[in-house]
């Protein structure tokens, strides 16, 4: 299909929308004003909308309404047109939407140009990651429409492959910033990727009785008033059977009273009408029609060579002629295409098995250096076990898998599967098939295969792959127990013995990430870190040191933080490696390790297009920057993998993103926003069952309370991590609270209460050597400490080094301030109040600020009101924008960095430059420069 005029021109005119309007769009007003309003306004901002419906009820007249009058204003029109049979074949929706624009590739950067053509069969280069693909998609649309507004029409999205849905879908997310609109119609009862999009929606329903009557009365003038009104209502305001309906049905044979044949539901009384219509074609026009049928390429040479293997050589293009004068295929230059995809599916529905597969046989013969393409014919032919086509399938697959098209190679070996000649290559191929699936975040599809497979006879590694594919999948659940940790132990040994220790650490990395949030009891943690440590490993292997931080963050505390310290911080270094350094690191609480490792990891996986991966590093990042006192960066990382995670299927990392923005929201005074964040959040937890990560909804709701000066309110909601007896109870998050709980209770009578907690934990310090931990009790002692002996504690308090938490120290300093005044030394309390009021400005945590504040005037200073600060009036993305900006980075390598389109990145400039008070660019550092200062 071509783009511009000639594709509009050429797609209008097939429905009739040149000249006078469409009959089919008879009662469709409203819904042509909603589309023709997006499409007008595309030259102040894009847009996305999904048009949904049964088939007939008018979505493609709808779309070619759009496209002529988008021709009419000067726009570019490229289209995408699903079909059944071509879902198999990677990224072809995608190459047939793009391919008029494709010259543009030369302007993209490098990288990005690889990525499409890698995907595209046009270059040799290893498939990248999809999201990489993407943006290189958004960038050439993007660059087409700078030339002139783009319209982007998806017809049949139920059909397209399973990768260009996906990133169609990615595309979709990011065009309100460009000059382009994307219109995609999608049949009634299919799911689709966009459904997870949350794009806007019209529903279109049957017309309306009077442009129904209209309808019918245009296309089947002079009916029988009884008849008239049979079709009317079995149509059920549907155009096209209004419109096929009195062509492809025998009513003239029709009793009186009596309905339309069949009780069979509108779409398969459509089918028959359209089969009716086919039936009475000559012979070799039915063949062709069945072999178009079953093509998924749509040129009519090629339908035309493969017919001729079945009528001989002698057919030629005439044959085609009585099916387009009776409007069920149409020519538009080389290219075949049936009316509507209901034709297609009649002439198939209607043909027996037997012409089925010669049909499919012939296609095979003819599709010579398309390997891809010929298997699935020859598959499709052949009804018995074929071990020489199902080795045909399992190199398309290999070849859809470098393309990075993983829902494709899944296909093609579970059909490879079906025509496996022994049990054993069946059951190897559906591992294989179960593997990638799980790659794929499928894990319905993965316990299907599975549940297949467990039935056959299979080789022993293949029989050890599906045994780890169960178990991470059931690890990965609520927590199971004991007993089933058992069993896990036991498969990773056995992988361990059978030479494959990368997937016995995969299985225990799993399992010990349940360990770490769901609270199993010593002898669990200990059997899963006593498995991992007989893995022959090397001893600074990232996976193992990523088990026993998860497993065992107290026990192995100390061997943890060694290896930590020694890994290398190297930014060129193994992304995966470092993320999981970083993780690690923060089980134990050495957040300024961890945000290190993970900031690195986040630079690597971004180059490579792993979003999956860098949503967890965002969030990682995001969760250690409460602590160390980096709230913006920390809500920066948050946001954006809270952006990443529903593209990515990270739906746990999704919750963990909520509930870091919750606690960075509560500590800058953001009640209201926090709170909605942890509640989003609970619901889900509660729901899931995944009850001990309610300690981080706690820990956001007491910052909160704190924040506000509800000290007793802050004290419940804290003690509930510490007591062991609540769902919210949480080993390890404790560790980081006990500072709050310090403060809570200083302030609402419950020191005894909280002076027990402390004891416990002073022993967690003191057998673990959690850095933070030490940091927080170092705040703690003095608020809890007799009068006798908090003086001494907060002095030895503010020696301690607590450079790496700012925000301890500043509240440190505030309460002995506070404290001196209390007992008339207030002199000595001006300087560490002083000191606090500047940490808590330059922190941006404004509740506690303005505490030092009161303090101050209390004491006898007067202080200033704090003047809300020009970061406080940037979004986490455009402070984002802004840093790299100021980094000396172009708009395009921004985009690229945070996969979106350069011009979206110019869009948020223009937003940023007056919030920051200046006018250019070059003034981008400087200002930059003052906001990073201002948070130290």
């Amino acid at each position: 299909m071509s783009g511009g005029e000639s594709a509009g021109a050429s797609r209008s005119a097939e429905l009739g929308l040149s000249g006078a309007p469409a009959p089919v769009l008879y009662g469709r007003e409203p819904e042509v004003r909603t589309v023709a309003h997006l499409v007008e306004g595309v030259r102040n901002r894009g847009g996305v909308l999904l048009v949904r419906g049964e088939p007939g009820i008018g979505k493609s007249a709808l779309l070619a309404a759009a496209a002529a009058r988008a021709t009419d204003n000067g726009m570019q029109v490229l289209f995408a047109i699903g079909v059944q049979s071509e879902a198999r074949l990677p990224f072809g929706g995608l190459h047939q939407l793009l391919r008029p624009i494709l010259g543009l590739a030369e302007g993209l950067h490098a990288r990005q140009r690889e990525a499409l053509l890698a995907v595209l069969g046009m270059s040799d280069d290893v498939a990248p990651e999809l999201f990489l693909v993407g943006l290189a998609t958004l960038e050439l649309i993007g660059d087409a429409a700078a030339n002139s507004p783009v319209l982007l029409i998806v017809e049949d999205a139920q059909w397209l492959d399973d990768p260009s849905r996906t990133v169609l879908g990615f595309v979709a997310r990011r065009l309100e910033l460009e000059q382009t609109v994307m219109l995609i119609a999608i049949r009634d009862g299919f799911e689709t990727p966009f459904d997870d999009v949350e794009l806007p929606e019209l529903r279109l329903q049957g017309l309306d009785p009077a442009a129904a009557e209209a309808l019918l009365d245009a296309h089947a003038p002079g009916l029988e008033p009884l008849l008239r009104e049979r079709i009317l209502a079995e149509a059920a305001g549907n155009p096209l059977a209004l419109v096929e309906l009195p062509v492809g049905l025998p009513l003239e044979e029709l009793d009186e009273g009596e309905l339309l044949p069949s009780p069979l539901p509108l779409t398969a009384r459509l089918e028959r009408a359209f089969a009716t219509q086919a039936s009475e074609l000559p012979a070799a026009t039915r063949t062709l029609l069945r072999v178009a049928a079953v093509d998924d390429g749509g040129l009519l040479d090629e339908v035309l060579s493969a017919t001729r293997v079945l009528e001989g050589a002698g057919l030629t293009v005439d044959s085609v002629t009585p099916a387009v004068d009776a409007q069920l295929v149409e020519i538009e230059g080389t290219v075949l295409r049936f009316r509507h995809p209901l034709v297609r599916s009649s002439i198939y529905q209607a043909a027996s098995v037997s012409e089925r597969q010669a049909a499919q046989a012939a296609l095979s013969t003819v599709l010579v250096g398309q390997p891809d393409r010929q298997v699935w014919h020859r598959a499709a032919a052949t009804l018995g076990p074929d071990e020489e086509a199902a080795a045909e399938l399992d190199e398309a697959a290999d070849r859809a898998g470098c393309r990075g098209a993983v829902a494709v190679a899944i296909a093609a070996l579970e059909r490879a599967a079906e025509l496996s000649e022994r049990p054993a290559c069946r059951g190897s191929r559906l591992v294989r098939a179960a593997e990638l699936a799980s790659e794929l975040g499928r894990p319905e599809l993965v316990l299907r295969l599975i549940g297949v497979a467990e039935q056959l006879e299979l080789a022993t590694e293949d029989s050890m792959r599906l045994s780890w594919l169960r178990d991470a999948f059931e690890a990965s659940g609520p927590w199971l127990g004991l007993e089933r940790v058992g069993s896990f132990i036991e498969n990773a040994e056995r992988m361990t013995l059978d030479g494959r220790p990368d997937l016995a650490l995969k299985l225990l990395l799993t399992i010990a990430l349940t360990c770490y949030w769901a609270n199993p009891d010593d002898g669990t943690r200990e059997l899963v870190v006593a498995a991992a440590e007989q893995i022959p490993v090397a001893e600074d292997s990232p996976e193992l040191t990523a088990i026993l931080a998860l497993a065992a963050p107290a026990e192995r505390a100390t061997a943890v933080l060694e290896r930590i310290r020694r890994f290398p911080l190297e930014t060129g270094g193994d992304p995966g490696a470092l993320l999981l350094i970083g993780e690690a690191a923060s089980a134990v609480g050495d957040f300024e390790r961890s945000r290190a490792f993970a900031s690195a990891a986040a630079v690597g996986l971004r180059a490579q297009g792993r979003l999956g991966l860098l949503t967890r590093a965002l969030t990682v990042s995001g969760f250690d920057a409460l602590y160390l006192g980096s709230w913006q960066d920390g809500c920066t990382a948050v946001d954006e993998a809270g952006r990443l995670a529903p593209e990515t299927r990270m739906a746990a990392w999704a919750l963990s993103a909520d509930v870091s923005r919750a606690a960075l929201d509560a500590v800058r005074g953001n009640e209201e926003s926090a709170e909605a964040f942890a509640g989003k959040a609970e619901a889900v937890l509660v729901q899931t069952g995944l009850k001990p990560m309610l300690a981080l909804v706690q820990q956001a709701r007491g910052i909160a309370d704190l924040a506000a000066g509800r000290h007793a309110d802050a004290y419940g909601q804290l003690r509930r991590v510490f007591d062991q007896t609540d769902v919210a109870y949480h080993p390890l998050i404790r560790c980081w609270l006990i500072g709050e709980l310090a403060e809570a209770a200083a302030h609402s009578g419950q020191q005894h209460d909280a002076r027990a907690l402390l004891a416990e934990l002073e022993r967690v310090a003191a057998d673990t050597g959690f850095p933070y931990l030490q940091a927080a009790l170092a705040y703690a002692r003095p608020l809890l400490a007799e009068d006798d002996e908090a003086e001494r504690l907060f002095e030895v308090g503010l020696k301690s080094d607590l450079a790496a938490w700012p925000f301890l120290r500043a509240r440190l300093l505030f309460a002995y301030g506070a404290w001196l005044r209390r007992r008339r030394r207030v002199a000595d309390s001006r300087v560490p109040l002083r000191a606090a009021r500047e940490a808590f400005d330059a922190l941006g945590a404004v509740p506690w600020g303005e505490r030092a504040r009161q303090e101050l005037r209390a004491s006898g200073i007067t202080s200033r009101r704090r003047v809300p600060e020009t970061r406080d009036q940037l979004t986490p993305q455009e402070l984002q924008i802004a840093s790299l900006a100021a980094d000396g980075l172009s708009n395009r390598e921004i985009g690229q960095q945070l996969y979106i389109s350069h011009r979206t990145v110019a869009y948020h400039l223009r937003r940023i430059f007056p919030k920051l008070g200046i006018t250019s660019r070059t003034q981008l550092h400087a200002a930059v420069l003052s906001l990073t200062d201002a948070t130290g």
